[in-house]
């Protein structure tokens, strides 16, 4: 994959460099120093319920963000616009579904792991089927975005120093672990604020340098980005992957699956002190999510208006457009706030993911809380090495593989894993029936499979349409009517 980028080291010192990402890394571990202050056995699963809710929705902000979108959403605008935030628009119908329907739940239910809601609604492997299901997709999708993160810092920083990307990685891996093996969550709700700080600050700082550059007023950006034909949203095109119903339709379904049904997010929701403020979380959450996004694109627009104006060769892929310019053409600060971006990123991607594998596999694979283990937090913290393990074992994979279509592809395949979960907990809720519970593992193998078929030969089949996001709607859907033909009878409503 590195073969892939073609922009220069920045001109910084090895010092700056090193200043910098140690000075970040002091910031985490005197944050989990301090939140791990009159810590006990559960403060690591569920923050002891004590979290504010305007931090955790600041923090989320980032979380949700990731590498991913710090550096391929200001450069897709490129491609399609901002129709991205047709996507973005969909983001927020889920987030009030989680809000007025998951959340009431799973506080009812006194959670840690949301998986549990499976056990007592269906059976014990139908609850270890829901449970693997996020292991496998969370284990690769976090270790794809700390790669992408991990990939420009390597390549923009580390290898001038001699440094190789497995060394770097596993150095990340290990410094993310020392900050959350103790505290966990409480101590993610507090550095993924920090988190978010940054990312928004390389955002902004990159925005006002480019003004300084193009020498434009604070209205004349706003002018450039209204006025530009980039900030185009709404696409209507029926068979275009971009076309607003499809968009619309996979944001409020990708969000109720991949946030409202991943440990990984809901653990943070549930970190919160009551029902009330968890809803109030992800209102807030909600709409600093949709503004930021749109800072994102706002980027992506000057950013190729300063290429235009500069007369620069675009870079052949849109990824590195934003690092290209940010640490070849912009000067010493927007290099080093891009350097806190995208190291920021990289922690924001793998960290809570660590702490919700963590709290998934001993909730619901070990059962360790319930457990008379007087060494259930060296278990614990055991269990949590293993993880942080699997996730660098992962992202060497990756790198050996250096071909970024194949592992986009295995990204997307992990992806296609959450309909099950849709399915599952949409059938739950929508019935009171009981499925045979032996079947259901089954179920939730054929259903990505079946929908994976129908996305390969969807033009073929349908006449030139093309599955987006909205596959995942279909997935659900197979797994719902799997659940339905192995139903028996009638089952109490939770």
């Amino acid at each position: 994959m590195k073969d892939n980028f073609h922009f220069n080291q920045v001109n910084m010192s090895p010092l700056l460099v090193f200043g910098v990402i140690a000075g970040y890394f002091a910031l985490l571990l005197l944050i989990s120093y301090l939140t791990s202050l009159k810590s006990d056995s559960l403060t690591f699963y569920t923050g002891n319920r004590e979290s504010p809710w305007f931090l955790v929705a600041f923090g989320m902000v980032g979380a949700s963000l990731s590498g991913v979108t710090f550096i391929s959403v200001p450069g897709e605008v490129g491609n399609t616009n901002w129709a991205y935030l047709q996507f973005v628009m969909g983001n927020m119908v889920g987030y009030a579904v989680i809000a007025l329907v998951l959340i009431p739940l799973f506080y009812r239910l006194n959670l840690i792991s949301i998986y549990e809601y499976l056990k007592s609604r269906f059976g014990r492997k139908t609850y270890l089927s829901g449970a693997s299901i996020f292991l496998i997709s969370q284990t690769i999708g976090a270790s794809f975005r700390l790669f992408l993160a991990a990939t420009v810092l390597q390549i923009a920083f580390f290898d001038a120093f001699g440094i190789p990307f497995y060394a770097s990685v596993f150095t990340t891996m290990i410094l993310i672990w020392l900050y959350t093996y103790k505290s966990g969550i409480k101590t993610i709700v507090w550095t993924d604020t920090l988190q978010t700080t940054f990312l928004l600050l390389a955002v902004v700082i990159t925005i006002f340098v480019i003004g300084g550059e193009l020498n434009l007023t604070g209205t004349e950006i706003l002018s450039v980005i209204g006025e530009s034909d980039l900030s185009t949203i709404f696409v209507w095109e029926g068979n275009t992957s971009q076309n607003f119903f499809k968009m619309f339709a996979g944001g409020v379904f990708i969000t109720i699956a991949m946030n409202g049904l991943d440990q990984n997010v809901m653990q943070k929701n549930l970190t919160c002190k009551n029902k009330a403020e968890a809803r109030k979380n992800i209102f807030w959450f909600s709409i600093s999510f949709f503004l930021s996004t749109l800072l994102f694109l706002a980027l992506g627009i000057l950013l190729y208006q300063y290429a235009a104006v500069n007369g620069l060769q675009l870079p052949d892929a849109t990824d590195e457009l934003f690092p290209t310019l940010a640490l070849n053409h912009f000067g010493i600060l927007a290099g080093v706030a891009f350097l806190l971006g995208i190291t920021a990123a990289a922690f924001s991607s793998a960290d809570s993911a660590l702490t919700a594998l963590t709290t998934s596999f001993c909730i619901d694979i070990v059962n360790l809380p319930s457990k008379n283990n007087i060494n259930q937090d060296r278990t614990r913290r055991w269990i949590h090495i293993g993880f942080t393990f699997l996730v660098f074992l992962t992202i060497v994979v990756f790198n050996e593989v250096n071909d970024r279509s194949v592992v986009s592809a295995v990204f997307k395949a992990a992806g296609f894993t959450y309909g099950p979960l849709l399915g599952l907990f949409a059938f739950g809720l929508t019935n009171n029936l009981s499925v045979r519970d032996k079947w259901v593992p089954f179920i939730c193998l054929l259903s990505p499979a079946l929908s994976f078929v129908i996305d390969w030969n969807a033009a073929t089949w349908f006449n030139g349409f093309q599955f987006g996001f909205e596959i995942l709607l279909v997935n659900a859907t197979i797994t719902y009517l799997g659940l339905l033909l192995s139903s028996e009878s009638k089952h109490s409503a939770q």
